[in-house]
């Protein structure tokens, strides 16, 4: 599994990282957990508001630092 966080480095993006990287190790998975900074790149997700989460490639919060709560569910 492979999970993007997506954000510039802001309080929002720095928390949505570890309730992520909080919420895999929880869930006991195997996922890499990638930090994109890259607006180009955070754009080719039809994003356009940080912080974000994608799964795989699937999208799934923006502009808003989601829960542990929120990811874990996420995970099943």
């Amino acid at each position: 599994m492979k999970i993007q966080v997506m954000g510039p480095g802001c309080p929002k993006c720095a928390e949505a990282e570890k309730n992520v990287k909080e919420a895999v190790a929880e869930a006991g998975i195997d996922a890499e957990v990638i930090k994109v900074t890259d607006f180009q790149e955070i754009a080719s997700f039809g994003v356009f508001s940080t912080p974000a989460v994608a799964i795989d490639g699937e999208v799934k919060v923006v502009g808003k630092a989601p829960s542990k709560k929120e990811v874990l569910n996420w995970l099943k």
